[in-house]
């Protein structure tokens, strides 16, 4: 055996379906043995989601209880989908469907169709653009090149929402959208949009999920094949599921209910493209007798970055905050968050390469270090910023800026106006400078004084012209004799010095492209009133998902955390900007916020039928202080505050729980942890009631350990010990 195969890289497989189950914690065990009915997994940010839903699935198939053919699960993207496989192989469950809801269903489509159909699935379209493009024009309807994106994602959010063109107006009314363009000319595109595809015999990406949904409700003898096959489903991120996955899914399950979601309604943060946190905060409804577990012990951060994260939470309202989690570090302590706030952006983005530098210098690797924004168009300026501090960076989830199509097209309109010569070309007639110069040049290419209504493709375009537009006016200012032909050479010298290695590169990202993603040390940026909330955040259902927005935001961080904002955009403004609401009564010298909605996620452990209880937050039943420690919640005190632990109980205690640990062939975790056992000998506890308080005595303990902990409690030897502590070294046999 190789010293490759000890790595992590290369994991010994599981030699049993119990060695699966080998170090998940209590709520992933249940997770990972709850094999039958409908089971809901509330999974918080750094708990282990994946790790409880692949162990589950192996100790299911490595038991003998699923079958590796009869499960498929299902995900959101080609990368999660793909390490669910490879982590399935790794725990000897190499045979199970691991996919994302289109490549599933298109699977079942490209095999049923002659069946269903007859003859050859349609040829499916990657790029639904031109077509798009070609239906506007049979519409009448001039879309520039970023309406058309814009008008593009409206058709597709039409679709996966199960709306068809002539009820899109009423549709985008009633749910609110800021649409690109007037809604019966985007319905009068659509539908020419949905024509032209039926000529040429083809497909689009989302008629992969409604040509499915359409065979399976319309032919029962495939449905029933297909459900014969698939037995047992598992779905990842069940927040961003649409309704039309919904349904879906439904169809895959039939009339039975043996389905396992995971999910989180706290970081719902898509739900522009369709996606609705209903059908999670819904499960318990639609199943009444389901398995809820809830996973709160956060492995990823320090207690003082959850403590943050948990903080912004307390302040959220409406629906998907009632279900909120309340997250419990599980790991050490580490630096407090930083609070940063600057005279303007550049100074901003200076004094955050500066830190970054400092991480690295400190040992920090680049890769394990991220910076954080809203909108793609303020990565320039940290771009620049990084590139002058001599830091390699790596964008994620966007061009880099020097490389957008409106940047690259202003450069060539600005670099043939400075060839032209300033006031010989009649559109820069009356510019008095050269910033004057740039938005007239610009402004033919949608720049505008004011930004656009919405969000979307013209958005982020106008916010690429305006960082332009800045740039220039900071250029001339501290150059006050610079011409265009000296701002055109300025860009071309920075768009040169930013194409730097990125392979260990800071990365660079905006808050979306973040999700599910992790570094040591996250600087989330620019966090003022007007961005985050983004200024088209109009209806509360909105600022509440950008409050959720900056949630995940936080909690992508491991150790360092830093946030910060600038008072004015360029040097020598005026001071006019306030830090966003998100963070009044968490950053030091800001007003406490408006209480948010109760929280009914709360505390992690696991729900089986009935009605849930609502618990509040765990005190220090010393001084009174809310407890976030992991550790601490268990005793229920804060570590430092005065103990009254009976040792020679707890000495008891330990003895005992490793004879059980003995007896059941299981690590003596799984009995009860250490800091359960401190907890018992700190009470004492005298009766049933009292024992079921103490945190990690849930019911299921309570009857299995319960008379033997209250017997320990009480002096006397547990009734239903087969031998004496002192005695079961000496007799392994027992």
């Amino acid at each position: 055996m190789t010293a490759a195969t000890h790595s992590t890289l290369f994991p010994q497989v599981p030699a049993s379906a119990d060695a699966v189950l080998d170090g998940l914690d209590p709520e992933q065990r249940e997770v990972a043995t709850a094999l039958s009915g409908p089971v809901c997994v509330l999974a918080g940010a750094g708990t282990g989601k994946t790790r409880a839903i692949t162990h589950r699935i192996a100790y299911g198939v490595r038991s003998g209880m699923l079958q590796p053919s009869s499960v498929l699960a299902v995900t959101f993207t080609n990368r999660a989908a793909g390490e669910m496989r490879g982590r399935l192989r790794q725990l000897g469950a190499g045979g199970v469907q691991a996919r994302t809801f289109h490549s599933a269903a298109l699977r079942q489509l490209q095999y049923f169709w002659p069946k269903a159909v007859g003859g050859e699935l349609p040829r499916l379209v990657d790029r639904k653009v031109q077509i798009v493009a070609e239906a506007a024009a049979r519409c009448r309807v001039r879309l520039d090149r970023n309406e058309l994106r814009d008008v593009t994602g409206e058709i597709e959010w039409a679709k996966v929402t199960q709306t068809v063109p002539e009820d899109y107006p009423a549709a985008a009314a009633k749910s609110g959208r800021e649409v690109p363009r007037d809604p019966a000319e985007i319905a009068g595109v659509y539908g020419t949009y949905e024509q032209l595809k039926r000529e040429r015999g083809l497909i689009d990406f989302e008629d992969v999920l409604l040509l499915t949904v359409g065979v399976l409700q319309d032919r029962h003898d495939i449905a029933d094949t297909v459900r014969r096959q698939y037995q047992h489903f598992v779905v990842d991120e069940y927040q961003d599921v649409s309704p039309l996955q919904q349904r879906l899914l439904e169809l895959w399950l039939g009339d039975r209910d043996n389905l396992c979601v995971v999910g989180d309604a706290s970081q719902t943060i898509y739900s522009f493209t369709g996606a609705t946190p209903d059908h999670l905060l819904n499960f318990r409804t639609r199943h009444p007798h389901a398995t809820v577990v809830k996973l709160v012990r956060d492995y990823r951060s320090t207690p003082e970055v959850v403590h943050l994260a948990n903080g912004l939470l307390s302040q959220a309202r409406g629906r998907a905050a009632e279900s909120r989690l309340e997250l419990v570090s599980q790991r050490g302590h580490g630096p407090q968050p930083v609070y940063g706030e600057y005279a303007d952006e550049p100074a901003e983005a200076e004094g955050t390469a500066r830190r970054v530098r400092e991480l690295i210098d400190s040992g920090v690797p680049a890769s394990e270090i991220a910076i954080l924004y809203r909108i793609n168009a303020q990565s320039e300026v940290y771009e620049q910023a990084l590139a002058d501090a001599g830091v390699p960076y790596q964008l994620r989830g966007a061009e880099r800026f020097f490389e957008r199509p409106e940047v690259r097209e202003a450069g060539l309109l600005l670099r043939g106006a400075a060839r032209a010569g300033g006031h010989s070309d009649p559109q820069l007639a009356d510019a008095e400078d050269v910033p004057s110069q740039v938005r007239a040049v610009l402004s033919t290419r949608g720049w505008t004084p004011e930004p656009p209504a919405g969000s979307g493709a013209v958005r982020d375009r106008w916010e690429s012209l305006a960082a332009l537009v800045r740039l220039a006016e900071d250029f001339v200012r501290a150059r006050p004799d610079a011409t265009l032909g000296d701002l055109v050479a300025e860009l071309d010298e920075r768009a040169s010095a930013q194409h730097a290695p990125t392979v260990e590169g800071v990365t660079l990202a905006s808050l979306h492209a973040a999700k599910g993603l992790e570094w040591d040390a996250v600087f989330l940026v620019g966090l003022t009133e007007g961005m985050l909330p983004i200024t088209y955040a109009k209806t509360d259902e909105q600022v509440e998902e950008e409050r959720r927005l900056l949630y995940v935001g936080v909690t992508r961080a491991r150790v360092h955390l830093s946030l910060s904002w600038a008072l004015s955009r360029a040097p020598g403004g005026r001071p006019s900007r306030r830090p966003t609401r998100f963070l009044n009564g968490l950053r030091p010298g800001s007003a406490a916020p408006r209480p948010g909605s109760p929280a009914a996620g709360g505390r992690g452990g696991v729900e089986r039928g009935g009605a849930r209880k609502r618990r509040g937050s765990a005190r220090c039943r010393v001084c009174g202080r809310t407890l976030t420690d992991a550790g601490e919640i268990k005793l229920m005190r804060c570590e430092d505050c005065p103990s009254e632990l009976d040792e020679g109980l707890y000495e008891r205690l330990r003895d005992w729980r490793a004879e059980q640990a003995r007896q059941l062939g299981q690590p003596a975790f799984c009995v009860f942890t250490d800091k359960t056992l401190l907890a018992i000998a700190e009470a004492v506890p005298g009766t049933e009631a009292e024992l079921v308080c103490i945190s990690g005595v849930g019911g299921r303990k309570l009857d299995r350990f319960g008379a033997d902990v209250l017997a320990l409690c009480a002096g006397k030897e547990p009734t239903s010990a087969d031998v004496s502590p002192d005695t079961s070294e000496e007799s392994p046999e027992k």
